[in-house]
């Protein structure tokens, strides 16, 4: 059976490991406190879960979630991610991360930072731009047609990138290629493929706002009209 980690395990990292279990995966769950913290999340999510350290998790992931603030990057288990797809959901928040020279002058992107920070993983950016209520609300099975999400992925190996979109596909999105790590601040926070292709925008509280299916067209034209 696949198994999917995850490192951090908040408001995305707890809903893709509920997502996952419900696909039929296996989770290894881990955040920053340790494994004894999570006890009541993992009793929640049955005998496909278990709680572990980030090594673990590392470790035991098909795929590996990094569901952390920006900031933590450089305190990921270099050694256990090594020839990992690793599948980053961070965004980076000034007020929350501190300044981060690279990222404030636009000389790498978000996931590009920690490509450079796990030489030997291959890092894919997908998660990022989908509201947590959202993403828990919206997989459909394969053959959904236009019920079915789309999300976008970035990456700079094309076989993590295929790992990435099988991935998508057991848990129940499509997926749409970005093109390389690069070129993922087209869905970064402030981007027309931010947040809002999935959500009913007819209630005013984004918060409360209902999902709906963005597909592969609708987010092919996001990435398109993004601007810098």
């Amino acid at each position: 059976m696949a198994t999917l980690g995850l490192i951090g395990s908040g408001q995305i990292g707890g809903t893709l490991a509920r997502v996952a279990v419900d696909a039929g995966l296996d989770v290894v769950i881990s955040n920053s406190r340790g494994p004894q913290t999570l006890a009541g999340l993992v009793a929640e999510l049955g005998p496909r879960a278990r709680a572990g350290t980030a090594q673990e998790a590392a470790y035991a992931g098909d795929w590996v979630v990094v569901s952390v603030p920006v900031k933590a990057y450089p305190l990921m288990p270099r050694e256990a991610l090594v020839g990992k797809t690793v599948l980053d959901t961070g965004n980076y928040y000034v007020q929350r991360d501190g300044h981060i020279a690279e990222l404030d002058s636009g000389a790498t992107t978000h996931s590009g930072w920690l490509q450079r920070h796990l030489e030997g993983a291959h890092v894919v950016k997908v998660f990022n731009n989908i509201y947590f209520k959202h993403l828990g609300a919206l997989p459909r099975p394969a053959g959904a047609g236009g019920d079915r999400a789309a999300l976008p992925i970035a990456g700079d190996d094309g076989g993590a990138k295929k790992r990435a979109t099988e991935l998508l596909d057991v848990l129940g999105f499509d997926a749409v290629d970005a093109g390389p790590l690069a070129e993922g601040w087209r869905y970064q926070p402030d981007t027309p493929a931010y947040g809002s292709p999935y959500a009913d925008q007819s209630v005013a509280d984004f918060t409360a706002q209902p999902a709906v299916p963005a597909s592969v067209a609708d987010i092919e034209a996001a990435l398109a009209a993004a601007r810098r």
